[in-house]
């Protein structure tokens, strides 16, 4: 806080000695320390200028001889007595030892040679052992006096470095007297007092000055020093005051409140967020310095991965997780003897057991030299004991409906109060806030990681490569609105060697939305095994979404791709048009596809467009979280989309990831992002071979003929036999069901062997359970049993029964296949 007088410091009213300039932001301030006896034991410089007195003088001397007090100064000067404005109580009343706590004032001082100069002071009782009492500041109006009234309130602060003998003890007593002041600051304020004496000014508006510092702290510093001063009449054995005795209940209540108040300021820094990582840091930290020394916080196991356990009492089998160390030694002193990460047991005769199994705080005065051996005993070649023994410690649980959760091991130096009934009442307290922010930051994780594996087992895993195809896939949860949404993709196998490519989007987010999504993918995967028609598909899909409910809207893009006829035939529902990257100059485009009305807003057409396509094109479909930013034209998202389509890559995952790269780093996005991409490598005419035969019983040997010299010709001789088999028997099924057309026989070589007979019959075969007596049944079960798939479908002509089998192991893929 550089704030402070506007202009330069005026002379100091001390006579005979010149002001020194003060440096910009800062007045000069005297500052006085009053011990016991009511001796002077400090005067600074600053001091020296104000009341005109040299150290010299000073030292050694009464404090209500030097200074301002009660109408009179040092003898020779003219009286000049305090003007008390209502603020609080003059400055005499905290010399004589009639305050105990912080006040302040302002009155007219005169000094040799100048007019009645205007100062303002503050009094700061000193408690506790040490030999000073009082710590007065004072500094010269003038140098304050806001000319503007912008800035009329006034409070000291200060900085670094003393030679003050007692400092140190005067910076461990200063928070209990300064409002909300930590340990380093009151060593910093110590250390600008008593060596430089430039305090850093705070100024605000519509305040009167001097303004006496929080009544609250006062008034709790005052029950302070009367319990002080009961207690140590009772040491000396002396009879307790009247006043002291009547002040215990009052007393108790201001401990009560000030336990209260450290309660609420800690539940205000802790629980600021969900992430369980930063919650426990923030837990840990919460109680470092002012409560406690050192805190360290473990869990168990269950509770760091984010994942549920059964309820019941801990044993010593169970294994905690030290999850955060915070200390106020120096830097690595505990880093190497209890790392953070660490997993570990306890035995049943520690006070941590007892802690965990009992959900009850322990509270141990000093660790004695037993008890450290005892507790370092866990500690395999690392010994503990001189960072425990002699140290005060309290073991709180961090408990959440009933369950432990962990605990927390508080400790204090030596030299401070070691804890009593009051702090394992308060650490109890501040536990079960603790433990429940704890156990809320685990909750939402476990619900994330389940949000997380629902949305994997939705999502389908599709194989790199397909017939004619190379795929690759990308799902990014919305970053603020949860991992589990309406995006999905998918891929599915058809006849012919064909894939059909869908991507959609249901409107919203949560487990409704991805509920919907489950249901329409599923019936998408259903429809596209019955080889309907890509507009036919959609329409069904929308009437689907009318039975299920009007609540949800979703859009979806459907795409089969025949790799024998390098064709891609399209239908889109609302959804955004896919990019198709050609292969000949690495030229990008959106492909111009009616828009279509959304799935679920029933009664509207859908239609179907037929592109063109080379082998090595590629074909990307996404969602509009990937290329939609709330407040930008989603032209400028379809645009970079385009352009990092084209981008050339080494992979298909890397060409996704140049994709997600290009587009997730614009800022803004919330929504979730499905990708799919699909090189359309295609079949080439020479891995392809086709029949017709004539609806004739003989046919079927002509069948096993050429099968077998074709797969000779490909260098697949060892699949001859079972290929020869199970063409045999789908071509005579076929010729006995057929009614006019030609069967038609048809072989792919790709990364499987793949074989399909078609026919003009519309009734699909079924696979059945053939009794030893039975004419009929058993064909199909030989396909079933020796092909690695085998399936049927309607066509517009009649069906399809195909088969595939695995290709020999050591035969090279077709060079077109490795594109």
């Amino acid at each position: 806080m550089d704030r402070g007088s506007k202009r330069g410091t005026p002379p100091g009213p001390g006579a005979g000695h010149a002001a020194e300039p003060a440096e910009p932001g800062r007045v000069p301030l005297a500052v006085v320390v009053v011990d016991r006896e009511g001796l002077v034991s400090h005067w600074s410089r600053g001091a020296r200028r104000l009341f005109g007195v040299p150290r010299e003088e000073a030292i050694g001397r009464t404090a209500l001889d030097l200074l301002p007090v009660s109408g009179a100064l040092t003898e020779g000067h003219d009286p000049a007595p305090w003007a008390d404005d209502g603020l609080g109580p003059d400055l005499g009343s905290s010399l004589d030892g009639g305050l105990s706590y912080p006040a302040a004032g302002r009155a007219r001082l005169a000094a040799p040679g100048r007019e009645r100069a205007d100062v303002l002071w503050w009094a700061y009782p000193l408690v506790g052992p040490g030999p000073e009492r009082l710590l007065v500041l004072a500094a010269d109006a003038e140098g304050l006096r806001p000319g503007d009234g912008t800035f009329e309130r006034i409070a000291p602060g200060f900085a670094l470095h003393t030679d003050f003998p007692g400092a140190e003890d005067l910076a461990r007593r200063l928070p209990e007297i300064l409002p909300s002041m930590s340990v380093g600051e009151s060593a910093r304020i110590v250390g600008q007092i008593l060596e430089l004496g430039y305090p850093v000014l705070e100024f605000s508006q519509n305040e009167r000055v001097p303004v006496t510092p929080d009544w609250g702290v006062a008034r709790r510093a005052e029950r302070k020093a009367r319990r002080e001063r009961a207690a140590r009449a009772r040491a000396a054995g002396e009879p307790v005051p009247e006043e002291l005795r009547d002040e215990a209940e009052d007393l108790e209540y201001a401990a009560v409140r000030e336990r209260l108040e450290f309660l609420n300021e800690v539940s205000g820094r802790i629980g600021t967020s969900l992430d369980l990582s930063r919650t426990i840091i923030e837990v840990s930290r919460a109680v470092v310095p002012r409560f406690t020394d050192v805190a360290g916080t473990y869990l168990r196991e269950q509770v760091v991965a984010g994942e549920g356990f059964a309820e019941g009492v801990p044993d010593t089998t169970t294994l905690w997780h030290r999850v955060a160390v915070e200390h106020t030694d120096e830097p690595g002193r505990w880093d190497d003897v209890v790392p953070v990460g660490e997993a570990m047991p306890f035995p049943a005769h520690t006070p941590f057991f007892q802690c965990m199994t009992t959900g009850e705080p322990v509270l141990v005065p000093r660790i004695s030299e037993e008890m450290g051996h005892a507790i370092a005993a866990q500690f395999e070649k690392r010994d503990i004991r001189p960072l425990i023994t002699g140290r005060s410690m309290l073991v709180v649980p961090l408990k959440a409906r009933d369950v432990v959760l962990g605990f927390m091991i508080l400790l204090r130096h030596p030299e401070r109060p070691v804890f009593n009934d009051m702090d394992r009442v308060t650490g109890a307290e501040l536990a079960a806030r603790a433990g429940l922010v704890l156990d809320n930051a685990r909750m939402y994780t476990f619900q994330e990681n389940v949000a997380e594996t629902l949305q994997d087992s939705m999502l389908p895993h599709i194989p790199p490569r397909m017939a004619g195809c190379d795929i690759a896939t990308r799902y990014l949860p919305g970053t603020l609105l949860g991992r589990v949404g309406g995006d999905w993709f998918d891929a599915v196998k058809l006849h012919g060697g064909r894939t059909a490519f869908v991507v959609g989007d249901v409107m919203g987010h949560g487990l409704n939305s991805a509920a919907m999504m489950g249901q329409l993918r599923t019936a998408v995967q259903t429809m596209a095994g019955l080889d309907l028609p890509p507009a036919q598909l959609l329409r069904n899909l929308d009437d689907l979404a009318q039975r299920l409910g009007d609540t949800y809207l979703a859009t979806c893009l459907y795409a089969v791709y025949d790799p024998i006829a390098s064709e891609l035939r399209l239908a889109n529902a609302g959804h955004i048009p896919p990019v198709l990257v050609r292969a000949e100059d690495g030229r990008s485009e959106l492909l111009d596809l009616p828009t279509g009305a959304p799935i679920g807003v029933g009664g509207v057409p859908f239609e179907e467009v037929r592109v063109r396509v080379e082998p090595g094109d590629r074909l990307v479909m996404c969602t509009d979280g990937l290329v939609e930013v709330r407040g930008e034209d989603i032209g400028v998202g379809l645009a970079t989309l385009c352009e990092s389509a084209a981008h050339p890559a080494a992979s298909m995952d890397a060409a996704c990831d140049t994709i997600i790269r290009s587009l997730n780093t614009r800022g803004g996005r919330k929504d979730d992002v499905a990708l799919l991409m699909a090189r359309l490598n295609g079949i080439e005419p020479d891995d392809v071979a086709e029949w017709r035969l004539a609806l004739d019983a003989a046919e079927a040997g002509r069948a096993r003929a050429v099968v077998r010299e074709q797969l000779h010709d490909w260098g697949l001789a060892e699949l001859a036999a079972p290929a020869e088999l199970l063409v045999s028997e789908l071509v005579t099924n076929a010729v006995r069901h057929a009614h006019a057309r030609p069967v038609a026989l048809r072989l792919v070589r790709g990364d499987t062997l793949l074989c399909e007979v078609d026919d003009d019959d519309h009734e699909l075969p079924t696979l059945l359970s053939a009794g030893p007596l039975d004419d009929t049944g058993r064909g199909l079960r030989v396909v079933s049993t020796l092909a690695r798939e085998w399936g049927t479908s309607r066509t517009g002509a009649g069906k399809t029964v195909w088969f595939e089998l695995t290709l020999p192991r050591r035969r090279t893929p077709p060079a077109s296949h490795a594109k």
